[in-house]
């Protein structure tokens, strides 16, 4: 399978656009004006392969390790956690030789599309942050676990993978170092839920895609029971960058007062004049995104709330938007940085309607394995269902407020639910006014609000 030559990719956008250099844009500064493929010639031609040549010929797994770490690399799925330690847990037995690496490429949070942009036009750089990231780990195979949507991704990543082996990038013996990497593109079977990293290790094995009980972790026992590390694709694309550059230069990307380091993929959607994704430094506020970069509000439009990351982060208010983003900084402000792509929400919206819509995608993507999620995200869909067409009863707030309590973090089996209903308390506390409008006068005609049936709503999804 190949794709057409010249093909516009749905990716191509802003980040093709602002000026970058190798300097200040580490991820993106190989993009091409026109959005076409970087393949293995012009990679190379741009340093590309250059810090996995260091990694494999100058540095011990344990330099990269300790590199990576003290840069402060964290990862860019949405939970922050430092990619350093999180390599750290694996295994120090070296007869735990069966080890896997896999890369989280099942990009389906809502309002989500960085990750696609890296692999449809830079797929050479997601496997040189792999092969690196595979000596630190001593990881003998890896997996991109890739969206099964994203078919130009995955056109990509294949061709990229074949041109790596016959440059002899992959394969046994990479580049003399006596290092063996093979490398593969599963596509995955389209659910939500295959991006928590337990599921999606059960989805690679052939399984249901439930989330696995932690302990054990990954680390000890993952895919087919071997040690295995998860990493987001843009987390993985930054580890060249760091390893050719060093630590001093990653630390110096961010700006002041940003605890994280580097750069981020940062995006802004909605009613706005210039949506897209930038690679911008930790600490830019908000509003320099909001304004300079989205370009403001369209005509005829005003701001009423926003998400800083992701359909499973919470709503913000616009005085909110001088807050700094980096993980630290939203968190100062009641919610969670999360992917870094904004969502401007108008003033044109309900919220009634827009949780609705949002709680049916979680309803739907839960994989019924916990009760909390399983039987109370339908239960909200119902409430807001109601609450929609004017039908609520009063005590349905009260009941939603619970949900938010009950679903929430440490609550479920893995953190679906608890992204499921940060919007939704958020949302309630923000604009409670929009929710009670949809409960009922009392004695008027309407018919009374049943109960719910555990998991069954009643009507297509």
């Amino acid at each position: 399978m190949s794709i057409q030559p010249g093909k516009t990719l749905a990716s191509l956008g802003t980040a093709n656009r602002i000026p970058r250099t190798a300097e200040t844009h580490p991820l993106t500064w190989r993009l091409r004006d026109d959005g076409q493929p970087v393949w293995l010639e012009e990679y190379q031609a741009k340093q590309g392969y250059e810090a996995a040549r260091k990694a494999l010929g100058q540095m011990s797994p344990d330099d990269i390790v300790s590199t990576v770490k003290d840069a402060g690399l964290k990862g860019r799925g949405g939970a922050g956690f430092s990619t350093g330690v999180k390599w750290g847990l694996m295994p120090k037995d070296e007869s735990m030789n069966i080890r896997y690496l896999l890369c989280n490429a099942d990009e389906m949070e809502p309002n989500t599309y960085k990750d696609r942009m890296l692999m449809e036009q830079l797929p050479h750089l997601l496997i040189e942050g792999m092969i690196i990231s595979a000596r630190a780990l001593k990881a003998y195979r890896g997996y991109i676990f890739l969206r099964g949507e994203y078919v130009d991704a995955a056109i990509h990543l294949r061709r990229a993978v074949e041109e790596a082996k016959a440059a002899g990038l992959l394969g046994k013996n990479i580049l003399g170092s006596g290092f063996d990497f093979e490398l593969f593109v599963h596509t995955g079977a389209g659910r939500y839920i295959c991006g928590e990293e337990t599921a999606l290790i059960n989805s690679l094995e052939g399984r249901r895609a439930n989330p696995r009980a932690k302990p054990p972790f990954p680390a000890v026992s993952g895919v087919w029971g071997k040690p295995t590390c998860v990493n987001n694709v843009e987390t993985l694309c930054n580890v060249p960058a760091i390893i050719g550059n060093g630590v001093a230069w990653y630390q110096g990307l961010a700006l002041p007062g940003s605890e994280d380091h580097g750069t981020k993929l940062m995006g802004f959607s909605g009613k706005v004049n210039n949506p897209g994704l930038w690679e911008l430094p930790f600490g830019i506020t908000a509003r320099e995104l909001f304004e300079n970069y989205a370009g403001g509000m369209k005509p005829g439009y005003r701001l009423k709330t926003w998400q800083p990351g992701g359909a499973g982060t919470g709503f913000l208010l616009p005085e909110h938007l001088d807050a700094q983003m980096y993980a630290g900084g939203i968190g100062k402000v009641g919610t969670r940085m999360g992917t870094g792509l904004a969502m401007a929400v108008d003033d044109s919206i309900n919220m009634v309607s827009l949780l609705r819509n949002m709680e049916e995608f979680f309803a739907r993507e839960s994989c019924g394995w916990c009760t909390p999620c399983r039987d109370g995200l339908p239960w909200s869909v119902k409430i807001l269902r109601a609450l929609e067409r004017g039908e609520g009863q009063p005590e349905d707030l009260a009941t939603l407020e619970q949900l938010v309590s009950f679903l929430g973090p440490g609550k479920t089996f893995c953190a679906h639910a608890p992204g499921a209903v940060e919007p939704l308390g958020s949302a309630m506390k923000y604009f409670r006014s929009e929710f009670e409008a949809g409960v009922k006068a009392p004695h008027d005609n309407h018919k009374l609000f049943k109960g719910i049936q555990p998991n069954l709503l009643g009507e297509r999804w």
